[in-house]
């Protein structure tokens, strides 16, 4: 009783956090979560007891209508629940239909409860098959049943952190992973299956005993048949699961022995470690370095470096060396050259063909041919092509064309994403603008030649870490306001997701705050579990995307030789006027100052947003200092695909005492913005607050939502059949047309 009260007491607490009630000790903010289960981890035996007491909880909450309470609760409940060492059908059961019910309720909820109900289905078929999942994906363990691999990449600006939290956070990846080798990984898998499905009747001691006298090849074997019975009973309907226990039982006997099998003491429940994931940390220096990063993750140089270094021990020349191999497998389907004349006749006999498969079949492998033409491939079969990309690598050509009359050809197999990249971004929003650029390029690339689409599923996880930390009470709200300020797209996911902003957002003065305090036994303490197991939670459980909308720029300079620059921005797009070049320019600017105020003559197009939806062009033609385009809206219910800009007009006003001037704010909501000079005065263009991507000498900016490269492209492809068609036709219509970016959160935007 006296457990159960603490556990409820802390669960309470967290609830009370969620709804703004901070903890009177901001130390302890952003932490609730992670003491909680930490406490959990150190006594095991207590999950089921969380477990039971956020099953109530949660039906508290939707008895009461407390809707923001689920989210955080569910995700809470099935992180215990998968470490957990044993959980019961019962109480499982009551977890699955509480999940059932949210299928009722509006977005995200019905999502995420379906995706927990797929998951406890299996879990309560074949206990444990959720922690033997996660562990094999995000160790790259070898098993044919699940083939699944993950890998967080983290990504650092050097230029917005500082070489201290940098130094820091290696050093934590790092240790973090020191302990855990293959074997150790493997051994957790084995004693969490056997337990989970045999509760008190599982030999932990004598397991890890005799696991740990094994040479590595028999633990490898011993690992490989607990797979095969967990994933066999998940994936068949109709295993019970008495029968999976009954499977399980006869490996636990068959590791133990027939000396120690039912002679030791039992000794109860006892927790298994959950592995950190496979973590590497990489300063982003090069434009196109998160490009080969993936690529090498997907086909590594040789298995006996490790992936996540590879940036660092080999050259630019080796890296382009084998990432042109990968290119040169994408176009070895585009150099083959056809021998065929297209007569049967003119096929070589069974017994003249290199490839022939065997005489008994070489009747069966003759090509068959009708009368016919030549047909054109739709725009349709292009797509498919463009979108399955090529063989895997080490495919190899099929030998001979098969193929009776009458009988269709057999459709390749599709290539299945059995990679998952997970990148985590520290930053600010200015790493975010450079996220935006790589992505649109990576998208660019893959639409010229397919490669990562097809073999990787890509996640996006964002967190905030701010280096300014003050130290006087004078400048704390300047503090704030530049936090705020730089944190645009945080403070839009804490608003839109109450748990991100918990356990997210409370990072950003954290992570630093760590990083610069004096080594002490209590600090790697610390930092090597919370920091490491907070950014694991993270990418576990925030599965839910935020999708924002990429903007496209085209900047015109005042030097008609120079070619118009195009980019993207996530965040913003700030003008400036810019000071004068030269003398003539200088005069004539303080004469124009003088008559017309500060700032200079623009012309602003715009197609303004209305309910309608419908297309209203306006145009307005002002004097002006500067003007802001915000693309992160201040409310999570406004609209993400809109451009707010703040214009700062200057208006001469004419008095008694003279001529003087203000300045005026005018406010507009558009998503097609065309901004001039119309005196040819240049401007500075600064794209997402990054002072390294200002543009000077500018003369006139365009800004539209960024569409997608593969949509641009089959509307390309399919205009040259349909000439006078402006609209979407075909398959262009299902496609997605802008390009969005997709930002993890833990529950998506709450409706």
């Amino acid at each position: 009783a006296e457990v159960e009260s603490d556990i409820l007491r802390r669960v309470r607490t967290l609830l009370r956090e969620l709804d703004g009630h901070h903890p009177a000790c901001q130390s302890d903010r952003g932490m609730l979560r992670w003491t909680l289960h930490k406490k959990i981890d150190q006594n095991p035996g207590n999950s089921s007891v969380l477990v039971r007491i956020l099953v109530k909880e949660l039906e508290r909450a939707e008895r009461g209508d407390f809707r923001h309470y689920i989210i955080p609760l569910l995700h809470t409940l099935m992180y215990a629940l998968i470490k957990a060492p044993c959980i019961s059908d019962e109480l499982c059961g009551r977890v699955y239909d509480f999940c059932k019910k949210l299928l009722t309720l509006p977005k995200p909820f019905c999502t995420i409860g379906l995706d927990y109900a797929i998951r406890l289905k299996m879990e309560r078929t074949a206990p444990g098959m959720l922690y033997q999942r996660m562990v094999i994906s995000e160790q790259s363990l070898k098993s044919d049943p699940y083939p699944y691999q993950e890998k967080i990449f983290i990504f650092a600006d050097p230029e917005l952190l500082s070489e201290a939290i940098c130094n820091a956070l290696v050093t934590d990846t790092q240790a973090a992973q020191v302990s855990q080798s293959p074997r150790a990984c493997m051994c957790y898998v084995i004693i969490h299956a056997m337990q989970a499905a045999l509760g008190e009747g599982c030999d932990v001691s004598g397991l890890k005993a005799s696991l740990q006298d094994m040479p590595s090849s028999d633990v490898e074997h011993w690992f490989q048949q607990v797979v095969v019975a967990v994933e066999c009973a998940g994936s068949e309907a109709s295993t019970d699961r008495g029968q999976h226990t009954a499977r399980l039982e006869k490996i636990h006997h068959s590791i133990l022995g027939s000396s120690q099998a039912g002679n030791a003491p039992l000794g109860g429940m006892q927790g298994t470690p959950l592995p950190n994931p496979n973590i590497s940390f990489h300063l982003w220096t090069e434009d196109d370095q998160l490009w080969k990063e993936l690529v090498l993750f997907i086909r590594p140089l040789s298995h006996s470096c490790e992936p996540d270094c590879l940036s660092q021990d080999l050259d630019s020349f080796e890296i382009q060396d084998i990432i042109s191999d990968c290119e040169c497998c994408e176009q070895s389907r585009f150099s083959v050259l056809s021998t065929d004349s297209g007569i049967e006749r003119d096929l070589p006999a069974a017994g003249e063909e290199p490839f022939a498969p065997c005489s008994a079949e070489a009747e069966h492998s003759r090509l068959h041919r009708k009368g016919g033409i030549k047909k054109k491939p739709s725009p349709l079969e292009s797509v498919a092509f463009l979108q399955a990309g090529c063989n895997g690598p080490g495919a190899k050509l099929p030998a001979k064309l098969q193929r009776r009359p009458g009988t269709p050809p057999e459709p390749v197999a599709p290539l299945q994403r059995l990679h998952t990249a997970r990148i985590l971004l520290l930053g600010d929003d200015r790493i975010l603008g450079r996220l935006a650029q790589a992505y649109h390029s990576l998208r660019k690339r893959e639409t010229r030649r397919v490669f990562l689409t097809p073999r990787l599923n890509l996640q996006f996880y964002y967190i905030p870490v701010v280096t300014g930390q003050p130290n006087t009470l004078d400048v704390t709200d300047h503090a704030a306001s530049c936090q705020e300020e730089l944190c645009e797209v945080a403070g839009y996911l804490g608003r839109a997701d109450p748990w991100y902003e918990s356990n997210i957002n409370t990072l950003c003065h954290m992570i630093p705050k760590l990083a610069t305090m004096p080594s002490s036994p209590s600090k790697h303490l610390v930092t090597d579990l919370f920091i490491t197991d907070v950014i694991a939670y993270y990418v576990r459980m925030g599965i839910q995307p935020v999708c924002f909308q990429v903007y496209a720029v085209k900047v015109f300079f005042n030097d008609p030789a120079q070619e118009p620059a195009e980019d993207v921005f996530l965040t913003e797009l700030r003008t400036q006027g810019q000071d004068s070049i030269s003398h003539r320019e200088l005069s004539t600017t303080k004469k124009k100052t003088t008559l017309d105020g500060p700032g200079l003559d623009l012309t602003v197009t715009y197609k303004k947003v209305v309910l309608s939806d419908r297309v209203k062009e306006l145009a307005m033609s002002l004097r002006s200092t500067g003007l802001v385009m915000k693309a992160i809206p201040a409310e999570e219910a406004e609209d993400l695909v809109c451009l707010n800009v703040n214009i700062t007009e200057i208006v001469r006003i004419n008095n008694l005492s003279g001529r003087s001037f203000s300045a005026v704010a005018n406010r507009l909501k558009t998503r097609n913005i065309k901004i001039r000079s119309t005196e040819q005065r240049p401007f500075t263009v600064c794209l997402d607050k990054d002072s390294r991507r200002t543009y000077r000498n500018v003369i006139s900016v365009e800004v539209s939502p960024c569409l997608e490269p593969s949509y641009c492209l089959q509307k390309t492809r399919t205009m040259k059949f349909n000439l006078h068609k402006t609209e979407d036709v075909g398959l262009v219509k299902y496609m997605p047309k802008s390009l969005l970016l997709p930002i993890n959160t833990f529950a998506g935007v709450i409706q």
